[in-house]
């Protein structure tokens, strides 16, 4: 790849089952090519792929800055420190700063962090479905759901309609929390529920047009979605919801139903531009703007997850 002839940085997308990584020009926000790997079982794994991917995403680029990695939570993201149970338990009270300069040769202070969801809005926003409006959420549909918030092209995580964090996928919902409805779980037992039948999510979805007990189990997943939607996001009232994540790809089965629960409202509902590209699109934008190393999505007096 030829060098960059601008001021660059490696970007890293820690996926749920992989793991992404690129490098970001600060001019037009560019991406290099994206080097991807399967998510590893332990943490010196997880190390030894950070490492390969970066040599492979780097190769003929000079003049890296530093890295910013587009995290799950809980993680502290000031600090660096995974405190992930369920997601990556290998990384649990982990200083993934101070482990992967180590690994790098570079300083602790140049590995910096921020929010999965909150680098999926920003690179919307920076360069994405989300360019030019005042107030937009993003949501990453995946193993769970991920949320972000931002006013004038800025993250916010306090303020009307914002929930503690910028997150929704806790907050109580009818008979549980939203993540009870809105995940890649939900879809699985809806299907296994109408068929005794468990697949993934993908294969689900593939197989919609032969089958109607796929068709129906999106078409409640998207009115889930639209309830969710209308409901916690009422007080904040974004003009644009940006969905991604990879339950995203099968939109046309739940996107029509969910417009359905929105009628009345003066909110769009938009299919991330930018794709699997976006959240390391934002952790760029974050690095160049200064601020991926706050923790909790920017927020500075937030207590870490």
């Amino acid at each position: 790849m030829a060098t960059f002839g601008d001021r660059c940085v490696l970007v890293y997308d820690i996926g749920g089952s992989h793991i992404s990584a690129a490098v970001c020009a600060e001019s037009d926000l560019v991406l290099g090519p994206v080097a991807k790997a399967a998510q590893p079982q332990s943490i010196d794994a997880f190390f030894d792929v950070l490492s390969q991917l970066a040599s492979q995403a780097t190769a003929g680029v000079c003049g890296i800055a530093g890295t910013v990695l587009a995290m799950p939570g809980p993680f502290d993201y000031l600090e660096g420190v995974s405190w992930m149970r369920h997601k990556m338990p290998y990384l649990y009270g982990v200083n993934v700063r101070h482990a992967l300069a180590k690994r790098l040769g570079w300083k602790d202070e140049q590995v910096q962090f921020l929010n999965d969801a909150a680098a999926f809005l920003s690179g919307e926003i920076g360069a994405g479905a989300a360019r030019g409006v005042s107030r937009t959420v993003g949501i990453t549909l995946g193993t769970g759901i991920g949320s972000a918030f931002a006013v004038d092209g800025h993250l916010v995580t306090e303020g009307l309609g914002v929930p503690h964090g910028g997150e929704i996928w806790n907050l109580p919902f009818e008979d549980g929390i939203v993540e009870d409805l809105i995940s890649t779980r939900s879809i699985q037992q809806g299907y296994k529920e109408c068929t005794g039948n468990a697949r993934e999510v993908a294969e689900i979805a593939a197989g919609a047009a032969q089958d109607p007990a796929a068709v129906e189990v999106f078409q409640e997943f998207g009115r889930d979605l639209g309830r969710v939607l209308r409901i916690l996001l009422h007080d904040f009232a974004p003009e644009v919801v940006v969905i991604g994540g990879g339950i995203s790809h099968a939109a046309d089965l739940f996107l029509p139903a969910a417009h359905c629960e929105l009628q009345g409202l003066a909110l769009q509902l938009r299919i991330s531009v930018l794709g699997d590209r976006a959240p390391l699109v934002g952790a760029g934008v974050s690095w160049f703007a200064g601020t991926a190393t706050l923790p909790e999505q920017l927020a500075p007096d937030a207590a870490t997850s």
